[in-house]
């Protein structure tokens, strides 16, 4: 993980091509995308949800924002997965997942290198153009610097999100309640979505390196030593949220006085994406206020293997429409 000066280089030059203007634009596609697939699966009924609805709103989004033609949405899908799983210790990880990892990068920095060369030549309205022509005090980022953002921009900016659509289904499929709390008000989904990301965040750790000797609760950390950070727990520490295993959708709610999650991280290393993972959300729960009367879980869900980036395999579902 970078730190400064580097990463506030970083930072403020992918800042200039990931701009809040450039997410609030997006809204009315993520919209018609949610729209449109909720329709399907109303039509089905019966559907793993993950496929038919986590999986494709991040994921069609993400791509359309990078410029990533239609028909290699699948092939990125497909790098993003090995990619997100190899996230984990390598202790964890055996040999062929750790070979697919690799595999998984070469991919992805020969296929994001070849978009990134076409766009060199021949610019478009898209991400890709923007970081290839993002400048800040006339230094711009390096070929290397440039595929490494792309990738946290696809991992981040789809595994997660699938992940936070999944559990938040899950949520209110075993809170029937807050579920009927939802459909009563729709403009409640703006809240719940903090509390999704509370209640089951769709990354549970992460990792810290101390760069000066530092206290933190009687335990003293020395320059390099590196910790790692249970954002799941902290999410519902009793010291910092109310009834904080309890599921509530309005926690967030206007003029609620809430602890912060830390979801999206703090500081320095903030989520860049969090403005539209919350889109991507939002609209999910929208659709299922209005045009959603029941979710039924058909089958306990099973979960993937990652420790890092946490969520299910597959959750079938029984959808009854408004």
């Amino acid at each position: 993980m970078e730190e400064p000066p580097d990463h506030t280089r970083l930072r403020g030059l992918v800042g200039k091509a990931f701009t809040a203007r450039t997410i609030t634009g997006l809204r009315a596609r993520a919209e018609e995308l949610v729209g449109e697939l909720m329709t399907q699966v109303l039509a089905e009924r019966e559907v793993d949800l993950l496929e038919a609805l986590a999986y494709p709103v991040p994921l069609t989004l993400i791509c359309e924002l990078l410029g990533v033609p239609a028909e290699a949405h699948e092939q990125v899908r497909t790098m993003s997965a090995g990619i997100a799983r190899g996230l984990d210790p390598d202790l964890l990880l055996r040999p062929q997942e750790l070979a697919a990892r690799t595999a998984a990068v070469h991919e992805f920095t020969e296929f994001f290198g070849d978009l990134v060369e076409q766009r060199r030549r021949s610019p478009r309205a898209d991400l890709i153009t923007a970081l290839v022509q993002a400048e800040e005090a006339g230094v711009r980022l390096t070929h290397t610097e440039l595929i490494g953002t792309l990738l946290i921009l696809v991992v981040a900016g789809h595994e997660t999100s699938v992940n936070l659509i999944g559990n938040g289904a899950l949520a209110l499929i075993r809170h029937p309640a807050e579920f009927a709390r939802l459909r009563a008000d729709p403009e409640l989904a703006a809240a719940a979505v903090d509390e999704v990301l509370r209640y089951d965040p769709p990354v549970h750790l992460t990792t810290r390196t101390a760069r000066a000797e530092i206290t933190v609760a009687g335990r003293t950390f020395v320059p390099g030593q590196a910790v790692i950070v249970l954002l799941g727990s902290a999410n519902r520490d009793p010291a910092a949220f109310p009834d904080p295993t309890g599921f509530d959708i309005g926690r967030y709610g206007l003029g609620r006085r809430t602890e912060r999650h830390l979801s999206f991280g703090l500081g320095l290393h903030y989520c860049l994406g969090a403005p539209l993972a919350r889109l991507e959300m939002r609209e999910v729960l929208r659709a299922f206020a209005l045009r959603v009367d029941e979710l039924t879980l058909l089958a306990e869900p099973p979960y993937r293997p990652n420790v890092v980036v946490r969520g299910m395999s597959e959750l079938r579902v029984r959808v009854e429409g408004r």
